[in-house]
């Protein structure tokens, strides 16, 4: 199974993971927005910076997940 089938397989039947997944996905989103800004004040650069660590985090999360099921 490749990381996309497990992910598909991960996104349809288990919870923790279709919550994390979307989540960083709409954290992405809002990364996007800020970044697209044509000048970013500090506070933007700060928030941005934030938002990218929890996004770091939220994709360990999902590594972990597809690695225990490439594993398998």
């Amino acid at each position: 199974m490749n990381e996309t089938e497990i992910i598909e397989k991960l996104l349809e039947g288990d919870e923790e993971f279709k919550k994390v997944y979307s989540e960083h996905r709409e954290l992405d989103e809002v990364v996007k927005n800020l970044e697209d800004k044509e000048t970013l004040t500090l506070d933007d650069e700060v928030e941005v910076k934030r938002l990218k660590k929890i996004k770091l985090s939220l994709k360990d999360r999902m590594e972990t997940r597809i690695n225990k099921l490439k594993n398998k």
